[in-house]
């Protein structure tokens, strides 16, 4: 029986390899099948002298590659890798792709800024052979049209972009999204767009007024031939699960010639760190409109005097409160006064600025650089590896909950671990839950995001797992029924489909994560996934599944 089984096991092992092998040269075939489609039918459409495509033979794969990976832990060789990475050039370079890809069963990601949380734009889990990259960085033009007060913008382009963009055509219009110059456009507004402008104007997402989506036929198709389920869908649902968008129309809105802003730190000991969270937590959702304020809570090392006159470092906790509002410093200074007394603002704290140079500020170039830095693709942030997750919050959360919650941020290596809060209220109480896919409005009064980062990768599973541990901990005081999160904030620990087993993923199964993200959206993002994408052929991990 032993000689039995030692023989079988042995014959098991050949079998496997046999069978791997006619894997790797299925998917060899593959590979090459889908890039000769892909040269045969982008040269028959339109030519171009730089490459398009790259593929892991050629010197500048790696460097493409890693040119917009904006987390570190997806560097790590293990990282799954596509076998090719397509960066057209024109749409119809697009088309191209999606039906060559269609053709040979190839699954495709498609990035633009690369600062989706999971690296969910360039890598795949799940079929590892058979994937590819549209990364779209040369499809990043931005026209402005200050009459109409709209600009199209193609999904390549960075946020840095269309600011820079706007803000050389007006000085009176701006567009609310996020405060981070690199995070590409295409994956912001597809899941929401949070920024300083939402509790005005709502998020990225509500400010659509049209697009160009490349569906799994390989049709272009506009707001008007799209239809109002798929337009609906795309702006916050997410649209890599309908097809891949190319390029927004977007509503430009009113903003003053100047803004004020600040970023103060403050180090918090005794009472102070509870006093000033207690009263913001409690009134930043119901501040004027035109004013929001973020805070960040993380360690630092400061330097003290001690009781014998020498100076020594400390480890202290330490809050980042940053500050815009539409208006002039005066009026800042009165609302904060009046709102928020013990943060204690004062006058040489804050600065006047254009509303486009406010993104300079915010994102470290206060050394009187111009607006061109706005373009580089380069974060002034050093994101290292990181683990993110993120709530909404509907009641206040207890004053110990939120000492003990700080404390957690000592077990971290010092100012590697961060707690960010994020007001509500305004325009984003106002927008109907069902108006986009993006549901998280009224009843919100901020949103977490707690993160830790890490530069070696055998620490990784020890800081991950401290990020989960804070999140555990705030399970009773977040929202319920779901437990709420934003997508753009992607979580991979809520859930996947099924796409390693080959097999389908229930709806069922897909709403436990779903719903986080979606509330009850969900079910008609499926409703129209089957009616656009039957067969399924745009899915990745956590995309939107069709009924079977």
């Amino acid at each position: 029986m032993k000689y039995f089984t030692l023989l079988s096991s042995s014959f098991a092992k050949k079998i496997i390899i046999f069978l791997f092998s006619i894997l790797v040269a299925a998917s060899a075939h593959t590979h090459g099948d889908f890039l000769h489609c892909l040269s045969s039918h982008v040269s028959s459409s339109t030519s171009t002298h730089e490459p398009i495509f790259y593929t892991p033979n050629k010197s500048s794969y790696s460097t493409v590659l890693n040119s917009s990976i904006q987390n570190d832990r997806f560097f790590s060789p293990s990282t799954p890798k596509p076998f090719a990475i397509i960066t057209p050039f024109h749409v119809s370079h697009v088309k191209a792709t999606v039906y060559c890809a269609k053709k040979h069963s190839v699954q495709i990601r498609t990035r633009s800024g690369g600062h989706d949380y999971e690296g969910l734009s360039y890598v795949s889990y799940f079929n590892v052979p058979k994937f590819v990259v549209i990364d779209l960085r040369n499809l990043s033009s931005v026209s402005v049209d200050v009459e109409s007060k709209s600009a199209w913008v193609q999904a390549g382009a960075t946020i840095g972009e269309l600011y820079y963009a706007i803000g050389k055509k007006s000085e009176n219009l701006g567009f609310p999204a996020g405060d981070c110059h690199t995070v590409g456009v295409g994956g912001l507004f597809g899941g929401g767009g949070y920024g300083y402008l939402a509790r005005k104007y709502g998020l990225s997402a509500d400010n659509i007024l049209d697009a160009k989506i490349v569906d799994a036929e390989g049709r272009i198709l506009d707001k008007k031939s799209m239809g109002e389920d798929l337009f609906w869908a795309i702006r916050g649902g997410g649209p890599a699960s309908f097809g891949i968008v190319v390029a927004w129309k977007v509503r430009l809105v009113p903003v003053p010639k100047k803004v004020a802003v600040f970023d103060v730190l403050r180090n918090l000991e005794n009472d102070a760190t509870t006093k000033l969270f207690h009263r913001w937590q409690r009134r930043a959702y119901k501040f004027d409109e035109d004013l929001t304020v973020y805070m960040t809570f993380q360690t630092a090392v400061s330097s003290i005097i001690d009781h014998n006159g020498k100076n020594v470092t400390k480890i202290v906790l330490q809050a980042d409160i940053r500050g815009s509002f539409n208006g002039g410093v005066d009026k800042l200074l009165e609302l904060m006064e009046k709102e928020f007394p013990e943060l204690g603002l004062k006058r040489q704290e804050c600065l006047e600025m254009k509303w486009v140079e406010s993104f300079l500020f915010f994102n470290l170039f206060r050394s009187g650089e111009s607006l061109d830095v706005l373009l580089s693709k380069k974060s002034n942030f050093n994101l290292l590896s990181f683990k993110a997750k993120s709530d909404f919050v509907k009641e206040p959360i207890p004053d110990d909950v939120f000492k003990k919650m700080l404390e957690m941020l000592y077990e971290e290596d010092v100012g590697k671990a961060a707690i960010l809060v994020f007001p509500f209220g305004g325009k984003m109480s106002k927008i109907s839950e069902s108006a986009i896919p993006f549901p998280h409005r009224a009843g919100n009064i901020y949103a977490f995001q707690y993160q830790s980062s890490w530069e070696k990768e055998e620490e990784e599973e020890k800081h991950m797992n401290w990020v989960r541990r804070l999140y555990d901990y705030l399970t009773p005081y977040v929202s319920k029924n779901p437990r709420a999160t934003y997508f753009n904030f992607k979580d991979l620990d809520l859930g996947t489909n099924n796409l390693n087993k080959g097999g389908h993923t229930s709806i069922k199964q897909a709403s436990i994560w779903g719903t986080k993200y979606f509330k009850n959206n969900f079910y008609r993002l499926v409703q129209v996934k089957t009616k656009v994408d039957p067969t399924n052929f745009f899915t990745y991990e956590q995309s939107i599944p069709p009924l079977r």
